[in-house]
């Protein structure tokens, strides 16, 4: 098997990513398009609720793939296919186990979903049907799915993410027509199901084929001293999860329940453009964190925090520029693509930017508490987060609406895991003081602002049709926050770690093509 560097398989990992998101993202817009022409708002708030409650139930799974796809780092480096084959064989039987309790508990949850939807949705098909079928979508993850960590953490995420754009490249087409022909939703959701499905089947092959060690009868399980230490992490993570849920898997619950199913589907729209947004940057840390996870066990303490540095500042660079876009452009997209009477009012534009930002800066803390094996600093106050955000959102629910739920989820992260996971990391993960973060970040929100500012007085000069403007808009944001950026941090050292990465890209690039020439 031909092994690559770390760095071979991280731009690996990134362009196919993005490669395949970008055409999966326009076509995702196209199929949006098309599903609020054909279908009511009321579909939108369906699909988006019925997302929450199944990521809710995704709790049982109880931080067991971030523990194990933890401990499959060292093995998988070292190339161990004993080691590999026998926490596979255990995260398999875990997985089952999770499987059937979240259909059990799924099925209990059904009655109950009237007491959500308060007021009968404008829908013709039967909505625990429905339910069902969002039910098995999650359910099959767990008997079919779980080797995607195997291959994610062996830095072949392109082969997942491969698999992953041509099923819904396809599948979007599909319902697209569908949709048109027969402006249904059952069938819409049902070739989502097949595409679902079929996108498991096919990574579980991939991970087989790659690592056949996994398909062996005769796997030694795992020690059961290796066993504890892995269900230690997991009692750590299940906390860690359970706020991560109640903070992000919550809102449209509370906003059916407060505002109604139709607000739920008008709010989903500027959701859309903020998760297609999260995906996409993602798709570069998800290609990262397998080759972080190899180099945190291969490199020394100052290697490690330079590069957390180095990616903290592209962190940065990348949810700040993409946030004020949110901010600035959300509204202008939303008319353009769904109609004016999906546009809401600024300050949904502005919280939303502000959620997403503050996630998204803390990805690189995040990715480093994982692969530092860090589960067990924070597992509690991640708990007081969901409950804040629950009280926050109910409160603040009550007097401003969607705009109160939203902003009760920036409330809570900041009374909580804003602080204190940047402390963990620093304290125990890298052992250094950490004000340095604090000071790090009040430069970052200074020069956000900044760019910001200037963003606004360039709009000025922005000028035609609503179309040419939102061009324009998107353009200008782009051009101002980028050329902030490069003024503010372009002597720092972790720019000209990107400068030295950059040319180490294009080095093997005019190698490969010389190599290809030669022969």
């Amino acid at each position: 098997m031909h092994n690559r560097s770390r760095t071979e398989y991280s731009v690996i990992n990134i362009l196919t990513g993005l490669g395949g998101y970008v055409l999966n993202t326009v076509l995702g817009f196209v199929c949006r398009m098309v599903f609020v022409r054909c279908l009511s708002a009321d579909y939108l708030g369906v699909n988006g609720l019925f997302t929450n409650i199944i990521t809710m139930l995704s709790l049982a799974e109880l931080g067991i793939g971030s523990a194990i796809g933890y401990a499959l780092y060292k093995p998988l480096a070292q190339n161990d296919e004993e080691k590999i084959a026998s926490l596979m064989q255990l995260y398999r039987k875990a997985y089952r186990i999770i499987g059937v309790f979240i259909s059990v508990i799924g099925l209990v949850l059904m009655p109950f979903i009237n007491v959500i939807i308060q007021e009968q949705p404008n829908i013709s098909e039967n909505i625990y049907l429905l339910y069902i079928l969002n039910l098995f979508n999650t359910v099959s993850t767990y008997f079919w799915g779980y080797r995607t960590t195997l291959l994610t953490n062996a830095q072949k995420n392109y082969i997942v993410a491969a698999i992953s754009y041509v099923i819904s490249v396809v599948q979007s087409i599909l319902q697209m027509v569908f949709l048109l022909l027969f402006r249904n939703y059952l069938g819409y959701l049902l070739i989502q199901t097949a595409g679902n499905f079929l996108y498991k089947i096919l990574v579980s092959y991939f991970a087989e084929k790659h690592y056949p060690c996994i398909k062996k009868k005769d796997i030694r399980p795992l020690p059961k001293d290796e066993q504890r230490v892995i269900f230690a992490n997991v009692r750590d993570l299940m906390i860690y999860k359970l706020a991560s849920l109640l903070v992000n898997s919550t809102d449209n619950i509370l906003i059916t329940f407060f505002n109604g199913l139709a607000t739920t589907g008008i709010a989903s729209n500027y959701t859309l453009l903020v998760n297609t947004l999260n995906s996409l940057l993602g798709q570069i840390f998800n290609g990262l964190t397998a080759s972080i996870g190899n180099h945190n066990v291969s490199e020394s303490a100052e290697k490690r925090y330079q590069m957390f540095s180095f990616l903290n500042m592209m962190n940065f660079w990348i949810f700040g520029w993409a946030a004020l876009g949110i901010f600035f452009c959300s509204s202008d997209l939303v008319q353009l693509c769904f109609g004016e009477e999906y546009v809401l009012s600024l300050e949904i534009p502005f919280v939303m930017a502000l959620n997403f930002f503050t996630v998204g800066m803390m990805n690189a803390i995040w990715t480093y508490k994982h692969t530092l094996g860090l589960f067990h600093y924070g597992r509690f106050i991640q708990f007081f987060t969901g409950i804040a955000n629950i009280f926050f959102s109910v409160l603040l629910g009550t007097y401003w609406g969607l705009f109160g739920i939203l902003s009760a989820t920036f409330v809570a992260r900041a009374m909580t895991s804003l602080w204190y996971d940047p402390y963990a990391v620093y304290k125990y993960g890298f052992g250094r003081c950490p004000w340095e973060y604090a000071k790090k970040i009040a430069k970052y929100v200074a020069t956000l602002l900044t760019a910001a500012a200037l963003c606004q007085l360039s709009f000025s000069l922005v000028h035609g049709s609503h179309a040419v403007r939102t061009l324009l808009k998107i353009v200008l944001c782009s051009v101002v926050t980028n050329g902030v950026f490069v003024t503010v941090f372009h002597k720092t050292d972790e720019f000209g770690m990107l400068r030295t990465y950059l040319h180490r890209i294009w080095i093997n690039i005019r190698r490969r093509k010389n190599g290809r020439d030669k022969g």
